[in-house]
């Protein structure tokens, strides 16, 4: 089923997008009541009321207003999340880039701890059925082992993609989400005076009256930590297929706080101790089954975040804010990428949390700050794109901004208490932040430096170089790749490297140009001839979602001028010309190093000896463009951004005398 069929509202694309779209957040009433309630100290109808009310409103102001309503309108031909966002509005503001780059790291950051926080939950349900009790539970070996199994094989799976089990995923999520509806009102009907606790009267009187207060707005951000991405995920479903699916699952979500919170205030307060309320409202007979559907939807919602950080980090690629690394495609699902690095990175750091917080209780004490911070730059961005883009009045934009900002600052300052329990988790997000930071900025200073070229001036010497037999031929067809945006123009160093670095005779010189256009899937190209047969620039317009596989793109290009007519390819060595033998095609690709002879200011020095550092450990730019190995030719050039000028070196006159 392809993916622009998806978009339409059916029923087909309506069971899908629950799978896709809402496997976060609707796996948050696991541990979301039972947080609030352990943090909130003693439990009385205050706590219970308050925390409802504070869920409900969270869910309306935060999910519904924000991300569902006004958020999804920023869709970049029907693509979402922070990067898609960006491309609208980075026109407006070049500072903008930082929100972008803070939010992504952040929202990667959260792919190490939603899978531990969502399968610990569930499998720790076990611990309510009859024998299991003593031995699963929460944190012991056994617990830590089934969880991390199960996040193993999860990761394990990455590599063939989720086309044969994807299908499964919808109605799955429709069975989960009807399990919530219903277990809710099954305690709802013993005690329908739990309805009083959406008004908002009981959130204001809970944040402002209780003891701890205010600061239980970290446990309670935990309902809506799946909003930032839903938004991510918008170019897999299409905006209406969201909206009304939301509608659906935030009536089951309610009926399942509220139904949680009914139980509560029906129980024995004194023995409710550490029992999870999601666990304890469904019937035993149905615990087992429960559990199941519950690890279920763990793993599609583990499912969702791992594929949306594989397309946030392909995003990052295209705009130049993450090294290259290796992208593949395990299956034919356009968009359904795979990226073994960040895979492996995600794995390792899912591991380290289970063995580190080992319940999801701890897990939960240390979530929340990464998405608080995520979410406070996509509003950042959503200010321009509403003033700018959309055409907001400014008034408007600004009321918007206001209560957007108040809520989620309110967030971040509860969340921010919990920096001690999360020490572990600051050097993924630094790294993250600072790969994109110092990527981003290194190629602004190398660009800085970038000098071009007529290249109309240098035909005639090429011609005069491919018809000089005295220098020895290097290729039929020589290939440069070129970031000059005009086709006239050309890098000094492509014309260092043909006339001055081993000067390159070939029959016909080709440059081939990357356009990255702010629409996702854009594959296009155009050719123009500076000089017949002679001199051709390639031109190839690609979406930021699209791998650039020049190797397989420009072969095509090749087949299309031959059928056309437009090019000859037979040698012309006259004893392999008459057997129609093909010439040979040569790509050069020009690898920079940072030279000896700079003399940096502290902060260009840090941001390009950082970027070589990590360049390292990043894929070549032949491998990065799928240029074969046997057919590319890799030329180091130096860098030189700051040359010394200031060298005291003085000529001395010696005698020499005789011995």
């Amino acid at each position: 089923m392809s993916s622009s069929h998806l978009k339409k509202i059916s029923a087909a694309g309506l069971i899908i997008t629950l799978g896709i779209i809402f496997g976060d957040i609707g796996t948050s009433p696991l541990y979301t009541l039972q947080t609030i309630i352990n943090e909130g100290g003693k439990i009385n109808e205050e706590l219970v009321f308050g925390a409802i009310s504070c869920i409900f409103w969270t869910l309306t102001l935060q999910t519904t207003f924000k991300y569902v309503f006004i958020t999804l309108q920023a869709d970049n031909k029907g693509e979402g999340g922070v990067f898609s966002l960006y491309a609208l509005v980075r026109r407006y503001g070049k500072k903008l880039v930082y929100p972008a780059i803070i939010g992504a790291g952040t929202l990667l950051a959260d792919g190490i701890i939603t899978p531990p926080i969502s399968v610990t939950s569930a499998i720790e349900g076990l611990n309510q059925v009859n024998g299991l009790a003593n031995v699963i539970v929460p944190g012991n070996n056994l617990v830590v082992e089934i969880v991390l199994v199960i996040i193993l094989l999860l990761f394990v799976f990455q590599r063939f993609g989720t086309k044969v089990v994807g299908g499964s995923f919808g109605p799955i999520m429709l069975v989960w989400f009807t399990m919530l509806g219903v277990l809710g009102l099954s305690q709802i009907i013993h005690y329908p005076h739990i309805f009083k606790a959406l008004s908002p009267h009981y959130g204001i009187k809970l944040l402002t009256l209780h003891p701890k207060g205010f600061w239980l707005l970290g446990a309670v951000f935990l309902c809506t930590t799946g909003a930032e991405a839903l938004y991510s995920d918008l170019g897999h479903c299409g905006r209406k297929n969201i909206q009304i699916s939301w509608l659906f699952v935030k009536a089951a979500l309610l009926l399942n706080y509220l139904g949680q919170a009914a139980w509560v205030l029906t129980q024995n307060k004194e023995s409710i101790g550490t029992v999870n309320p999601f666990f304890a409202i469904v019937p035993h007979w149905f615990l087992i089954p429960s559990v199941f559907i519950a690890t279920a939807a763990s793993i599609i919602a583990s499912q969702a975040l791992i594929s949306g950080s594989f397309t946030l980090i392909n995003e990052a690629i295209s705009l130049n804010f993450w090294p290259k690394v290796t992208v593949k495609f395990p299956t034919d699902v356009r968009g359904q990428i795979y990226i073994p690095s960040i895979n492996w990175v995600l794995c390792i750091g899912c591991f380290l949390v289970v063995l580190y917080f080992r319940t999801s209780e701890a897990m939960t004490a240390a979530y929340g700050f990464s998405i608080t911070v995520a979410m406070l730059m996509t509003t950042i961005l959503m200010y321009y794109f509403l003033r700018y883009v959309k055409h907001f009045p400014l008034a408007l934009v600004i009321i918007i901004l206001v209560v957007f900002l108040s809520v989620e600052s309110s967030f971040f300052v509860a969340n921010a208490v919990k920096i001690v329990k999360r020490l572990f988790f600051l050097v993924f997000e630094f790294g993250l932040i600072f790969t994109m930071y110092i990527w981003y900025n290194a190629r602004k200073i190398n660009n800085r430096f970038l000098s071009f070229i007529n290249l109309t001036e240098y035909i005639p010497l090429l011609e005069n170089l491919s018809a000089d037999e005295r220098v020895p031929k290097f290729s039929s067809h020589l290939i440069y790749l070129t970031k000059a945006n005009k086709p006239t123009h050309i890098e000094q160093k492509i014309i260092y490297s043909i006339f001055s670095h081993n000067p390159k005779r070939a029959d016909v010189y080709w440059f081939i140009h990357i356009e990255r256009t702010d629409e996702p899937y854009t594959l296009e190209y155009g050719v123009e001839e500076l000089k017949n047969d002679k001199v051709i620039r390639v031109e190839f317009r690609l979406g930021f979602r699209v791998q650039p596989r020049i190797g397989l793109m420009f072969r095509k290009v090749v087949e299309e001028m031959i059928c056309n007519k437009e090019l000859d390819i037979i040698s012309r060595y006259p004893t392999l010309k008459k057997h129609n033998i093909a010439e040979d095609f040569r790509f050069v690709v020009l690898e920079k190093f940072l030279s000896y002879d700079n003399e940096f200011s502290v902060r260009d020095g840090f941001i390009l000896n950082s970027y070589f550092g990590i360049k390292h450990l990043a894929l070549s730019d032949d491998k990065a463009f799928g240029l074969d190995s046997s057919e590319t030719v890799v030329e180091k050039l130096p860098l030189v951004v700051a040359p010394a000028s200031r060298i005291a070196l003085h000529r001395a006159y010696y005698h020499i005398h005789e011995g």
